[in-house]
């Protein structure tokens, strides 16, 4: 795995409080073997209810930072959600709060979401809005994002900065790094290896 220690492109803004994991991912898509495919499924039933949508605006192709509001990726805890912004091309999400087990699942996928001031936000969606085309960064080790002349403060939770800035953000990516050493470990448990057998 590689660090991620900052994150640049132009932002997809989507306003809304509360914006659940069945409104990201509806759970009809859930029944797939994998995940191939998803990001096709973003917003489905909002999208078609509301051909305005964010993601149904061609200015935002190819966006790779979602700005959103309070509470994004609240309910249930489907990682379906992350995984399709992620295959949509999303690295980074600046929001106002994110439920802990989205902010969890996003991270395992390498993307770090970033929380600030509602203020901050609206000035964000705003730009954003206005002109799609502003390139924004937002750097993992201090929380600066920046985009076009506007800076605002943001914060990640320092456990999962260390682990974006030091490469160590999917836990089953370093096992797999390392499977030598726990097949070695795994051989020495008895619950795994086999009791000896009574004679």
């Amino acid at each position: 795995m590689a660090a991620v220690t900052s994150v640049t492109g132009r932002g997809l803004p989507l306003r809304g409080d509360d914006l659940d994991t069945d409104r990201i991912m509806p759970a009809r898509f859930l029944r797939a073997v994998t995940f191939e495919g998803l990001e096709r499924h973003l917003f489905e039933d909002d999208r078609a209810a509301d051909p305005s949508h964010a993601f149904n605006n061609p200015r935002y192709t190819g966006a790779t930072i979602l700005i959103v509001n309070k509470n994004f990726g609240c309910g249930s805890s489907r990682e379906h959600a992350p995984q399709g912004l992620a295959r949509s091309g999303i690295r980074a999400i600046v929001g106002e709060s994110y439920s802990e087990i989205f902010l969890g699942n996003s991270a395992v996928l390498g993307i770090p979401c970033f929380t600030a001031d509602r203020a901050s936000i609206e000035a964000l969606l705003t730009l954003a809005e206005r002109a799609p085309e502003t390139q924004m960064t937002a750097r993992v080790d201090t929380g600066v994002v920046s985009a076009g002349g506007l800076s605002i403060q943001a914060d990640l939770p320092p456990a999962l900065r260390d682990a974006f800035m030091s490469g160590q953000w999917n836990p089953a990516a370093m096992l797999l790094d390392k499977y030598d050493e726990v097949e070695a470990v795994a051989g020495r448990l008895p619950y795994i290896s086999g009791f000896p057998s009574d004679t």
